[in-house]
C-alpha cells in the first residue's frame, strides 16, 4: 500500500476500535471504575503491570487487586499500615506475586509522598521526543526504597533495550486525550506526540505485514523504527494506531 492508502486503511481501523465498546474486553476497564485522577492512574499502572498472558485472567486479577486496595487505591496507598498488606499474601498473577504487589504499594507511596505522583515521576526531562530515558529514570525512582531484587523485573528499562510494552500502554491511557472515551488524557503536562506504541506480538506482527516495521525482535530498537513510521502518519497522535494494529491482530487475525 502507498502511504495515503495505508493511512486511510489504518484511520478507518482506529475509528472502528477506538470507542467505548473496546473497553468491554480490555484491561482498561479497571481504571474506568474510578473518577479521581490518582485512583485512575494507580489502577491503570497496576493493571498495566500485570497485562501479559490471558486477557480474561488479567482482568480478573486486576479486579482482585482493586478489592485488596479497598476499591480506593490512592487512599489505601497513602494511609495503609504494614498489617494491611497481609491480605495480599495469596495474590499471584503469573510471576507477579504478593511480594511484588506489596513492594509496588510501598514504592507508589514513596512516589506520591516524595516525587509528586506518577505524572511527575514519568515526565520527560531531557528534551527528548520519547519516554526512553523517562522510563529508565522512573525505574530508579521506583526502587529508591528498600526492595527485593526479584521485583525489579516487573518494571522495564528501555535503556536495556526493552520495548517497555506495559508502561507504554499505561502512558497511552494517561496521556491521549481524543474524547473517544477509551484513553483518559488526565496527564495534561505530557504530550501524546511523544508516546510510543505498546509493542507486543499482535501489534508487532501486523506492523511487519504492513511494512511499518522491519526489525524482527520486539525491543526498543524496533519501537524506535515503528515510532518513525507512525509519526509519519500522524505526528501529533501517533499511538492512536495502536488501536488499529492491536485490533487487526487480535480481532481480525490479520
Amino acid at each position: 500500500m502507498k502511504k495515503a492508502e495505508l493511512k486511510e486503511f489504518l484511520d478507518e481501523k482506529v475509528i472502528l476500535y477506538n470507542n467505548p465498546k473496546f473497553i468491554e474486553s480490555d484491561p482498561i476497564q479497571i481504571p474506568h471504575l474510578f473518577s479521581k485522577k490518582e485512583d485512575i492512574e494507580i489502577a491503570a499502572f497496576l493493571t498495566a503491570t500485570i497485562s501479559w498472558g490471558n486477557r480474561t485472567m488479567i482482568i480478573k486479577n486486576s479486579y482482585k487487586m482493586m478489592e485488596l486496595l479497598d476499591n480506593s487505591p490512592h487512599d489505601f496507598i497513602l494511609n495503609h499500615q504494614a498489617q494491611d498488606l497481609k491480605s495480599f499474601d495469596s495474590f499471584v498473577h503469573r510471576t507477579f506475586n504478593s511480594i511484588d504487589f506489596q513492594q509496588f504499594i510501598k514504592s507508589l507511596k514513596h512516589i506520591y509522598l516524595h516525587h509528586n505522583g506518577l505524572e511527575n515521576a514519568l515526565a520527560i526531562t531531557d528534551k527528548s521526543k520519547t519516554y526512553q530515558t523517562a522510563i529508565h529514570q522512573f525505574k530508579q525512582i521506583f526502587f529508591e526504597v528498600e526492595h527485593q531484587q526479584r521485583t525489579q523485573k516487573h518494571v522495564s528499562d528501555p535503556l536495556k533495550n526493552s520495548a517497555a510494552k506495559r508502561i507504554n500502554m499505561f502512558l497511552r491511557w494517561m496521556v491521549r486525550n481524543d474524547k473517544a472515551g477509551v484513553d483518559f488524557g488526565v496527564w495534561q503536562t505530557h504530550s501524546a506526540a511523544n508516546l510510543s506504541c505498546p509493542l507486543d506480538v499482535h501489534s508487532g506482527n501486523v506492523a511487519r505485514k504492513l511494512k511499518l516495521l522491519l526489525r524482527k525482535q520486539n525491543d526498543w530498537k524496533a519501537l524506535t523504527e515503528l515510532d518513525k513510521s507512525l509519526r509519519k502518519l500522524d505526528k501529533n497522535d501517533p499511538v492512536k494506531y495502536d488501536f488499529a494494529l492491536f485490533g487487526l491482530g487480535v480481532f481480525e487475525n490479520f
